[in-house]
């Protein structure tokens, strides 16, 4: 298959590579992934190859609306309440695996990561299927995460064997993932689903973490490009900056918008296009820290670690 002939929005064909043990990149509401059967070892073996991506760094199992939950992970009450009230939807829960979910998925750990992806094309190609996905983002592993199938076209080529192009995605950072082994529910990474929408929910309060990576998108570095990614409180701090740079001759350029919810859905996008363009400095404008702000700033902070 030519590269060009990579890109796709054939669910059948999709399917049947899938089937027979490749990999292929799906959209979803968040970021596209990099899905393999969940089960088979060898194909999710390709997954963590093709990104680069350490096999003891957790992944999450994307599943179909019409899957038993309990086959792959212990709910509590609390974890129930979530997916009823947001599934479909960015959100990912950190349960109890059941013995059906294997190590190269859960990096050996005794939790596992699911989620039911809010996108029509994925979601039929779930149920064509009848078996649950892994499908951490389609890049190489830390870099910039994908929201259009040409994105995944530009980072990963002739290493996967076809990209579903289901268009842009609808949000643009990765679902929130909250850690439901207890009662003591916590916020392991930030996305567009907030605390305050998961107290509506369950009732209970939620705390952030920022320990040790236990799920996805949790190591220091990560979402970054292969420009300089530089922090600035205030659009303001960023103009100066910028003119700072290119008075001394290096190439830089801003990213910010007023408006977090644009932000979300622009930010890998912004960033993207900083490389394209040459820049070696990126000025990103950091968002109020609430809401999905709180998402955005988690991403930016990552990258500028990278």
């Amino acid at each position: 298959m030519n590269t060009s002939s990579r890109v796709s929005t054939d669910i059948d064909a999709a399917s049947s590579i899938l089937t027979h043990g490749g990999i292929v990149a799906i959209p979803t509401e968040t970021v596209y992934g990099l899905a393999a059967i969940a089960l088979n070892e060898t194909a999710v073996g390709r997954v963590f190859s093709t990104k680069g991506r350490p096999t003891s760094h957790p992944l999450i199992v994307h599943l179909s609306p019409n899957d038993d939950y309990g086959r792959w992970g212990v709910l509590n009450e609390a974890a129930t309440s979530i997916a009823a009230a947001i599934w479909p939807g960015p959100i990912t829960l950190l349960v109890p695996r059941t013995r059906l979910v294997p190590d190269w998925v859960t990096g050996g750990r005794d939790t596992v990561a699911l989620r039911v992806p809010a996108h029509d094309m994925t979601l039929s190609l779930l149920k064509q299927l009848g078996d649950a996905v892994v499908a951490p983002s389609a890049n190489r592993f830390g870099q910039v995460s994908p929201t259009r199938a040409e994105h995944v076209l530009a980072d990963l080529g002739e290493d996967v064997d076809l990209i579903l192009d289901g268009g842009p995605c609808e949000i643009g950072i990765e679902s929130t993932i909250i850690e439901c082994t207890s009662n003591n529910l916590q916020i392991l990474r930030p996305g567009k689903i907030t605390a305050v929408h998961i107290a509506e929910i369950t009732g209970l309060q939620l705390a952030h973490t920022d320990g040790p990576s236990r799920a996805p998108g949790m190591m220091i570095a990560h979402y970054a490009p292969k420009a300089r990614v530089e922090l600035c409180a205030s659009l303001a701090e960023a103009s100066e900056k910028n003119s700072h740079y290119k008075n001394g001759g290096i190439s830089s350029c801003i990213v910010h918008h007023e408006d977090p919810a644009e932000y979300a859905l622009s930010v890998y996008d912004d960033l993207r296009a900083a490389d394209t363009q040459g820049a070696e400095v990126v000025l990103a404008v950091m968002p109020p820290d609430h809401g999905i702000g709180k998402a955005i700033r988690d991403r930016l902070t990552k990258a500028a670690a990278g």
